[in-house]
Protein backbone atom coordinates (compact mmCIF):
# COMPACT_ATOMS: atom_id res chain seq x y z
CA UNK A 1 0.00 0.00 0.00
CA UNK A 2 3.10 2.34 0.56
CA UNK A 3 4.45 1.78 -2.48
CA UNK A 4 0.84 3.38 -3.98
CA UNK A 5 0.81 6.12 -1.94
CA UNK A 6 4.70 6.79 -3.11
CA UNK A 7 4.35 6.23 -6.91
CA UNK A 8 1.43 8.71 -6.15
CA UNK A 9 3.02 11.70 -4.36
CA UNK A 10 5.69 11.13 -7.22
CA UNK A 11 3.26 10.98 -10.27
CA UNK A 12 2.00 14.76 -8.47
CA UNK A 13 5.49 15.97 -7.91
CA UNK A 14 6.41 14.63 -11.54
CA UNK A 15 3.64 16.39 -13.10
CA UNK A 16 3.97 19.80 -11.24
CA UNK A 17 7.84 19.77 -12.40
CA UNK A 18 7.01 18.85 -15.75
CA UNK A 19 4.85 21.70 -16.94
CA UNK A 20 7.48 23.68 -18.73
CA UNK A 21 7.16 20.55 -21.46
CA UNK A 22 4.20 21.93 -22.51
CA UNK A 23 5.75 25.92 -22.71
CA UNK A 24 8.47 24.77 -24.73
CA UNK A 25 6.22 22.56 -27.23
CA UNK A 26 4.50 26.20 -27.49
CA UNK A 27 7.21 28.15 -28.27
CA UNK A 28 8.76 26.15 -30.58
CA UNK A 29 5.47 25.22 -32.02
CA UNK A 30 5.69 29.13 -33.22
CA UNK A 31 8.67 28.46 -35.31
CA UNK A 32 8.56 24.89 -36.16
CA UNK A 33 6.14 23.29 -38.29
CA UNK A 34 5.33 19.90 -37.43
CA UNK A 35 7.78 17.87 -37.01
CA UNK A 36 7.10 16.86 -33.36
CA UNK A 37 9.28 13.73 -33.27
CA UNK A 38 12.28 15.85 -33.77
CA UNK A 39 11.05 18.42 -31.08
CA UNK A 40 10.13 15.33 -28.99
CA UNK A 41 13.66 13.77 -29.01
CA UNK A 42 15.36 17.24 -28.75
CA UNK A 43 13.91 17.19 -25.58
CA UNK A 44 14.48 13.62 -24.85
CA UNK A 45 18.21 14.08 -25.46
CA UNK A 46 18.21 17.09 -23.27
CA UNK A 47 16.39 16.01 -20.13
CA UNK A 48 18.82 12.68 -20.16
CA UNK A 49 21.65 14.57 -20.68
CA UNK A 50 22.21 12.43 -24.58
CA UNK A 51 23.55 13.70 -27.68
CA UNK A 52 21.21 13.11 -30.76
CA UNK A 53 22.64 12.14 -34.68
CA UNK A 54 20.35 12.99 -36.85
CA UNK A 55 19.43 11.98 -40.49
CA UNK A 56 17.73 13.67 -42.89
CA UNK A 57 17.75 15.40 -46.15
CA UNK A 58 18.50 19.37 -46.29
CA UNK A 59 15.98 21.38 -45.53
CA UNK A 60 13.94 20.12 -42.86
CA UNK A 61 14.48 22.72 -40.29
CA UNK A 62 17.70 20.76 -38.11
CA UNK A 63 19.54 24.11 -37.79
CA UNK A 64 16.32 26.02 -36.76
CA UNK A 65 15.14 23.66 -34.45
CA UNK A 66 17.70 23.15 -32.14
CA UNK A 67 18.68 27.23 -32.48
CA UNK A 68 15.18 27.36 -31.60
CA UNK A 69 15.70 25.04 -28.61
CA UNK A 70 18.06 26.87 -27.20
CA UNK A 71 16.65 30.74 -27.58
CA UNK A 72 13.97 29.24 -25.66
CA UNK A 73 16.35 27.78 -23.01
CA UNK A 74 18.31 31.21 -23.26
CA UNK A 75 21.22 29.01 -23.51
CA UNK A 76 24.04 29.66 -25.81
CA UNK A 77 24.10 28.09 -29.05
CA UNK A 78 27.23 27.68 -31.92
CA UNK A 79 27.17 25.75 -35.09
CA UNK A 80 29.95 24.61 -36.65
CA UNK A 81 30.02 23.37 -40.39
CA UNK A 82 32.08 20.50 -40.78
CA UNK A 83 34.76 20.13 -44.10
CA UNK A 84 36.90 17.77 -44.81
CA UNK A 85 39.42 20.71 -44.26
CA UNK A 86 38.56 21.14 -40.22
CA UNK A 87 41.16 20.75 -37.76
CA UNK A 88 40.43 19.94 -34.22
CA UNK A 89 40.97 22.91 -32.72
CA UNK A 90 38.56 24.61 -35.03
CA UNK A 91 36.19 23.10 -32.26
CA UNK A 92 38.24 23.01 -29.56
CA UNK A 93 40.48 25.94 -29.53
CA UNK A 94 43.94 26.80 -29.35
CA UNK A 95 46.99 28.10 -27.76
CA UNK A 96 47.70 31.76 -28.88
CA UNK A 97 51.16 33.51 -28.43
CA UNK A 98 50.31 36.64 -26.65
CA UNK A 99 53.49 39.69 -27.62
CA UNK A 100 51.88 42.09 -25.00
CA UNK A 101 52.27 39.42 -22.15
CA UNK A 102 55.20 37.41 -23.88
CA UNK A 103 52.97 34.11 -23.03
CA UNK A 104 50.72 31.83 -24.65
CA UNK A 105 46.91 32.37 -23.89
CA UNK A 106 43.75 29.65 -24.41
CA UNK A 107 41.42 30.85 -27.07
CA UNK A 108 38.58 28.41 -26.68
CA UNK A 109 36.74 27.12 -29.75
CA UNK A 110 32.97 27.10 -30.80
CA UNK A 111 32.35 23.94 -28.23
CA UNK A 112 31.96 25.98 -25.18
CA UNK A 113 28.63 26.42 -25.38
CA UNK A 114 25.49 24.86 -24.85
CA UNK A 115 23.88 23.64 -27.87
CA UNK A 116 26.21 22.56 -30.62
CA UNK A 117 25.00 21.58 -34.06
CA UNK A 118 27.78 19.71 -35.94
CA UNK A 119 26.81 19.85 -39.85
CA UNK A 120 27.16 17.34 -41.54
CA UNK A 121 29.69 15.61 -39.49
CA UNK A 122 30.25 12.91 -41.87
CA UNK A 123 32.25 15.37 -44.07
CA UNK A 124 35.19 16.27 -41.63
CA UNK A 125 38.02 13.53 -41.18
CA UNK A 126 38.29 11.03 -38.20
CA UNK A 127 40.79 13.34 -36.15
CA UNK A 128 37.86 16.05 -36.47
CA UNK A 129 34.96 13.78 -35.30
CA UNK A 130 37.04 12.14 -32.24
CA UNK A 131 37.76 15.51 -30.97
CA UNK A 132 34.01 15.86 -31.09
CA UNK A 133 33.42 12.93 -29.66
CA UNK A 134 35.78 12.72 -26.51
CA UNK A 135 34.42 16.31 -25.94
CA UNK A 136 30.57 14.19 -25.94
CA UNK A 137 31.87 11.52 -23.61
CA UNK A 138 34.14 13.48 -21.43
CA UNK A 139 32.54 16.79 -20.82
CA UNK A 140 35.48 18.46 -21.08
CA UNK A 141 38.58 19.33 -23.96
CA UNK A 142 42.09 19.06 -23.03
CA UNK A 143 44.11 22.25 -24.64
CA UNK A 144 47.86 22.43 -23.91
CA UNK A 145 48.05 21.43 -21.03
CA UNK A 146 45.39 22.41 -19.71
CA UNK A 147 41.39 20.37 -19.07
CA UNK A 148 38.46 22.83 -19.48
CA UNK A 149 34.78 21.38 -18.44
CA UNK A 150 32.44 22.57 -21.08
CA UNK A 151 29.28 24.24 -19.78
CA UNK A 152 26.41 22.96 -18.51
CA UNK A 153 23.64 21.69 -20.42
CA UNK A 154 26.12 20.69 -22.84
CA UNK A 155 24.16 18.90 -25.86
CA UNK A 156 25.41 17.73 -29.37
CA UNK A 157 22.99 17.44 -32.25
CA UNK A 158 25.20 16.06 -35.18
CA UNK A 159 23.71 15.82 -38.61
CA UNK A 160 24.41 13.90 -41.71
CA UNK A 161 23.16 13.50 -44.93
CA UNK A 162 22.07 10.53 -45.95
CA UNK A 163 21.96 11.22 -49.60
CA UNK A 164 25.54 12.08 -50.97
CA UNK A 165 28.61 10.06 -49.87
CA UNK A 166 30.99 11.30 -51.86
CA UNK A 167 33.78 13.30 -50.12
CA UNK A 168 32.26 11.63 -46.78
CA UNK A 169 33.89 9.88 -43.98
CA UNK A 170 31.17 7.73 -42.56
CA UNK A 171 31.54 7.82 -38.40
CA UNK A 172 33.09 4.51 -37.43
CA UNK A 173 30.78 2.36 -35.49
CA UNK A 174 32.10 2.71 -32.16
CA UNK A 175 31.88 6.79 -32.41
CA UNK A 176 28.23 6.18 -33.69
CA UNK A 177 27.25 4.59 -30.17
CA UNK A 178 27.99 7.81 -28.12
CA UNK A 179 24.95 9.01 -29.55
CA UNK A 180 21.84 8.52 -27.53
CA UNK A 181 19.55 9.23 -30.28
CA UNK A 182 19.71 8.56 -33.92
CA UNK A 183 16.51 10.51 -35.10
CA UNK A 184 15.20 9.79 -38.89
CA UNK A 185 13.46 12.72 -40.11
CA UNK A 186 11.10 12.46 -43.29
CA UNK A 187 9.52 15.42 -45.39
CA UNK A 188 6.42 17.42 -44.02
CA UNK A 189 3.29 16.41 -44.88
CA UNK A 190 1.29 18.67 -47.44
CA UNK A 191 -0.75 21.08 -45.29
CA UNK A 192 2.00 21.68 -42.77
CA UNK A 193 4.78 22.63 -46.44
CA UNK A 194 1.71 25.33 -46.92
CA UNK A 195 1.93 26.86 -43.60
CA UNK A 196 5.92 26.77 -44.31
CA UNK A 197 5.84 28.67 -47.36
CA UNK A 198 3.53 30.69 -45.12
CA UNK A 199 5.92 31.30 -42.30
CA UNK A 200 8.51 32.03 -44.86
CA UNK A 201 6.77 34.58 -46.91
CA UNK A 202 5.65 36.77 -44.05
CA UNK A 203 6.72 40.44 -42.98
CA UNK A 204 8.48 38.55 -40.06
CA UNK A 205 9.44 35.44 -39.21
CA UNK A 206 8.03 34.04 -35.89
CA UNK A 207 10.37 33.81 -33.00
CA UNK A 208 10.12 31.82 -29.94
CA UNK A 209 10.77 33.35 -26.51
CA UNK A 210 13.16 32.78 -23.77
CA UNK A 211 10.99 31.12 -21.16
CA UNK A 212 13.40 28.65 -18.89
CA UNK A 213 16.92 29.23 -18.10
CA UNK A 214 19.90 26.36 -18.58
CA UNK A 215 19.74 26.05 -14.16
CA UNK A 216 16.11 24.77 -14.82
CA UNK A 217 17.23 22.14 -17.16
CA UNK A 218 20.06 21.17 -14.63
CA UNK A 219 17.12 20.69 -12.21
CA UNK A 220 14.70 19.01 -14.44
CA UNK A 221 17.34 16.39 -15.32
CA UNK A 222 17.49 15.64 -11.63
CA UNK A 223 13.76 14.89 -11.27
CA UNK A 224 13.97 12.69 -14.67
CA UNK A 225 16.21 10.14 -12.56
CA UNK A 226 13.35 10.21 -10.03
CA UNK A 227 10.66 9.15 -12.73
CA UNK A 228 10.38 5.37 -10.97
CA UNK A 229 11.09 2.00 -12.99
CA UNK A 230 9.92 -0.98 -12.26
CA UNK A 231 12.05 -4.14 -12.08
CA UNK A 232 9.77 -6.06 -14.72
CA UNK A 233 10.27 -2.91 -17.23
CA UNK A 234 14.22 -3.25 -16.29
CA UNK A 235 14.10 -6.78 -17.31
CA UNK A 236 12.09 -5.70 -20.55
CA UNK A 237 14.94 -3.48 -21.95
CA UNK A 238 17.22 -5.99 -20.81
CA UNK A 239 15.56 -9.13 -22.72
CA UNK A 240 15.56 -6.12 -25.62
CA UNK A 241 18.95 -5.61 -26.15
CA UNK A 242 20.03 -9.50 -25.69
CA UNK A 243 17.19 -10.16 -28.35
CA UNK A 244 19.75 -8.40 -30.73
CA UNK A 245 22.53 -10.16 -29.67
CA UNK A 246 21.32 -13.57 -29.40
CA UNK A 247 18.05 -13.49 -31.61
CA UNK A 248 17.43 -17.48 -31.94
CA UNK A 249 17.19 -17.27 -27.54
CA UNK A 250 13.81 -14.58 -28.21
CA UNK A 251 12.56 -17.13 -31.20
CA UNK A 252 13.77 -14.83 -33.35
CA UNK A 253 16.25 -17.55 -35.39
CA UNK A 254 15.79 -15.83 -39.00
CA UNK A 255 17.83 -12.90 -37.62
CA UNK A 256 20.81 -14.83 -36.10
CA UNK A 257 22.74 -14.77 -39.41
CA UNK A 258 21.48 -10.45 -40.27
CA UNK A 259 22.87 -9.56 -37.24
CA UNK A 260 26.89 -9.05 -37.40
CA UNK A 261 26.81 -7.66 -33.91
CA UNK A 262 23.76 -6.61 -31.19
CA UNK A 263 23.81 -3.59 -29.40
CA UNK A 264 26.08 -2.61 -26.36
CA UNK A 265 25.44 -1.72 -22.72
CA UNK A 266 24.96 1.82 -23.45
CA UNK A 267 21.87 0.82 -25.62
CA UNK A 268 19.96 -0.10 -22.24
CA UNK A 269 21.44 2.63 -20.11
CA UNK A 270 19.99 4.92 -22.98
CA UNK A 271 16.75 3.10 -23.71
CA UNK A 272 16.50 3.12 -19.54
CA UNK A 273 17.53 6.91 -19.80
CA UNK A 274 14.86 7.93 -22.90
CA UNK A 275 12.44 5.71 -21.70
CA UNK A 276 12.25 7.94 -17.95
CA UNK A 277 12.54 11.06 -19.99
CA UNK A 278 10.10 10.17 -22.44
CA UNK A 279 7.64 9.29 -19.37
CA UNK A 280 8.90 13.04 -18.02
CA UNK A 281 7.53 14.47 -21.23
CA UNK A 282 4.18 12.26 -20.77
CA UNK A 283 3.88 14.33 -17.26
CA UNK A 284 3.98 10.64 -15.31
CA UNK A 285 6.07 9.65 -12.57
CA UNK A 286 6.00 6.37 -13.73
CA UNK A 287 7.42 4.14 -16.75
CA UNK A 288 5.38 1.89 -18.77
CA UNK A 289 6.43 -0.66 -21.22
CA UNK A 290 5.15 2.09 -24.09
CA UNK A 291 7.72 4.69 -23.03
CA UNK A 292 10.29 1.82 -23.80
CA UNK A 293 8.27 0.96 -27.14
CA UNK A 294 7.96 4.49 -28.29
CA UNK A 295 12.00 5.30 -27.71
CA UNK A 296 13.57 2.42 -28.65
CA UNK A 297 14.05 2.68 -32.31
CA UNK A 298 15.51 5.58 -32.14
CA UNK A 299 18.14 4.46 -29.44
CA UNK A 300 18.84 1.16 -30.97
CA UNK A 301 19.13 1.56 -34.84
CA UNK A 302 21.93 2.93 -34.88
CA UNK A 303 23.67 0.54 -32.74
CA UNK A 304 22.66 -2.98 -34.53
CA UNK A 305 25.62 -4.39 -37.13
CA UNK A 306 23.91 -5.65 -40.09
CA UNK A 307 25.60 -8.92 -42.24
CA UNK A 308 26.12 -8.65 -45.55
CA UNK A 309 23.74 -11.48 -45.82
CA UNK A 310 21.33 -8.78 -44.17
CA UNK A 311 21.68 -6.26 -46.76
CA UNK A 312 21.43 -8.63 -49.72
CA UNK A 313 18.39 -9.16 -48.12
CA UNK A 314 17.54 -5.33 -47.61
CA UNK A 315 16.44 -5.98 -44.20
CA UNK A 316 16.81 -3.16 -42.18
CA UNK A 317 17.69 -2.63 -38.63
CA UNK A 318 14.33 -0.67 -38.39
CA UNK A 319 12.58 -4.19 -39.20
CA UNK A 320 14.46 -6.11 -36.64
CA UNK A 321 13.69 -3.90 -34.25
CA UNK A 322 10.02 -3.97 -34.81
CA UNK A 323 10.08 -7.82 -34.97
CA UNK A 324 11.81 -7.80 -31.86
CA UNK A 325 9.36 -5.49 -29.84
CA UNK A 326 6.43 -7.65 -31.45
CA UNK A 327 8.01 -10.79 -29.76
CA UNK A 328 9.41 -10.16 -27.06
CA UNK A 329 7.29 -10.44 -23.65
CA UNK A 330 5.58 -7.46 -22.56
CA UNK A 331 5.63 -7.27 -18.84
Amino acid sequence: MEQSVDIRELNERIKEQSSFVDLINIEMGKVIVGQKHLVECLLIGMLSNGHILLEGVPGLAKTLAINTLASVIDAKFARIQFTPDLLPADLLGTLIYSQKNEEFVVRKGPLFTNFVLADEINRAPAKVQSALLEAMQERQVTIGDHTYPLEEPFLVMATQNPIEQEGTYPLPEAQVDRFMLKVVIDYPKKEEEQLIIRHNLAKSFPKASAILKPQDIIKARQVVKDVYMDEKIEKYIVDIVYATRFPADYKLSQFKDMISYGASPRASISLAMASKAYAFIKRRGYVVPEDVRAVCHDVMRHRIGLSYEAEANNVTSEEIISEILNTVEVP
